[in-house]
């Protein structure tokens, strides 16, 4: 395994010119299975990681138990790893900075800071606070920060792109990385924002959406699946205790990964 500095310097680099193909874990398996599949980086999901130690997504979880994850996702793979931690797992700015220092030393390379236009609705300059505590707790981690400008539909929808650009802008003057924007998959779209964004530009995909490559050629650097794999997950166990419970049968559980080449995983690190 390379040092935690030359994964995060190799973190870097996958994002230009791209684009990083991140299909999200939430846990050591997803983790091992994502890295045994050819991905680059591991990048977790916030609300995987939520739902798989028992509370749901939006700040439910404590520091301490996301940091451990983190450190033992670290731990089982050879490749970089990116961990969202929701809004920071902090009421201030400097408790945002506590928790990118502890996941930085549980040796994560990057990390995604949710934006502030949710229920807390930061205004741009609280939310550019909570980059520069990041950067000044962790200089050389990669901070991937998220514009919720479109997936909250925020103004009027003329009105977005320019919103976007601007609040991008501040957030990579106060020392962000690259900038995520969940909730556009149209082309034109992309590429105006990775024109306009000097700096790697991530966008969310799922069913429907082009697909990686053409969101290369529109300038995107970044492409996460987000909580999709996890939500997957289950509704095949879902189905499987559904297809039991009501029919007797077991149908659904057919195409899973073999017993011996899961385990596998776990004993080749």
């Amino acid at each position: 395994m390379t040092s935690a500095t030359d994964r995060t310097k190799l973190f870097h680099a996958l994002h230009r010119p791209g684009p990083l193909a991140l299909p999200n874990a939430w846990d050591v398996a997803s983790a091992l299975v994502v890295e045994a599949a050819g991905a680059k980086a591991v990048a977790t999901t916030s609300a995987g990681v939520a739902w798989s130690l028992g509370a749901a997504d939006g700040d439910h979880i404590a520091r301490d138990r996301a940091v451990d994850l983190v450190a033992r996702i670290v731990a089982a793979v050879r490749i970089p790893v990116s961990a969202d931690i929701e809004t920071g797992f902090g009421s201030d700015a400097e408790e945002v900075g506590e928790t990118v220092r502890a996941v930085s030393e549980a040796g994560a390379s990057g990390v995604n800071i949710e934006d502030g236009l949710g229920a807390g609705q930061r205004d741009v300059a609280e939310q550019a606070e909570r980059y520069a505590a990041a950067r000044a707790a962790a200089p050389e981690i990669y901070i991937n920060a998220r514009v919720d400008t479109f997936l909250r539909g925020v103004g009027e929808p003329e009105t977005r792109l320019d919103r976007t650009l601007e609040r991008a802008a501040r957030f990579l003057e106060a020392g962000a990385s690259g900038i995520f924007v969940p909730g556009v998959t149209d082309l034109e779209t992309a590429a105006a924002l990775a024109k306009g964004i000097d700096a790697p530009l991530n966008v969310l995909v799922g069913p429907g959406a082009p697909a990686v490559a053409e969101f290369a050629k529109a300038g995107v650097a970044r492409v996460s699946l987000g909580s999709a794999v996890a939500e997957a997950a289950y509704a095949v166990a879902r189905r499987a205790a559904e297809e039991m419970l009501t029919k007797g049968t077991y149908d659904s559980v057919e195409g899973g990964i073999a017993y011996g080449d899961l385990n596998a995983l776990f004993l080749q690190h």
